[in-house]
């Protein structure tokens, strides 16, 4: 990820080959078009990287990379389904003419901020945890480690390091519970 925030063509080759993939099962999900999801792929990941610059390397690359391939696929659908109508003139329909009202139902200014409260308090969460389990938690779900990895990195034993997740999502889960009223 950082030699890819330094412009290195390689670091972005693999970070395509690795997110490829998975990126084609996430869109096909929201778009339900197989002949255009190479194409969104695509114009997902020139988005991404021209905005490499505002990844923030505290999370895990996968939640960035998906939240673009999501919003993306959203807008992709929204242009495809656009019918305009005037909302000066009345709408005509078979029992006459009606006029048209739209609520201001804008809540993209209320998600980020719920968003960024979330997010707080998941790192709260994972802050309060014994230093043991903050550290794997953060290698499996902020780094992106495979339980093997973990168990290399830290010299524990394979089954340690899978009951250490184990208690320690439990932990997170009692303490995020306990924070419901917060979100």
């Amino acid at each position: 990820m950082e030699r890819a925030k330094l412009n290195d063509q390689a670091a972005f080759r693999s970070l395509l080959e690795k997110y490829q993939r998975p990126l084609y099962f996430h869109i096909n999900k929201i778009v339900h078009d197989k002949d255009i999801l190479e194409d969104l792929i695509q114009e997902i990941f020139l988005k991404a990287f021209d905005n490499i610059h505002t990844f923030d390397a505290s999370y895990a690359f996968s939640t960035w990379l998906y939240r673009i391939a999501t919003n993306h696929s959203i807008d992709y659908l929204r242009k495809r389904k656009l019918k305009t109508l005037s909302l000066d003139e009345p709408y005509q329909t078979k029992d006459g003419e009606m006029k048209l009202e739209l609520a201001d139902d804008d809540t993209e200014a209320d998600d980020v901020i719920l968003h960024q409260q979330r997010v707080s308090i998941i790192m709260e969460a994972i802050a309060s945890l014994p230093e043991k389990y903050e550290k794997i938690i953060r290698l499996r779900h902020m780094e992106e480690k495979s339980y093997q990895e973990i168990a290399e990195i830290m010299e524990l034993p394979l089954g340690t390091v899978k009951a250490h997740i184990f208690r320690a999502r439990e932990l997170l889960n009692k303490y995020l519970k306990d924070k419901k009223g917060s979100f």
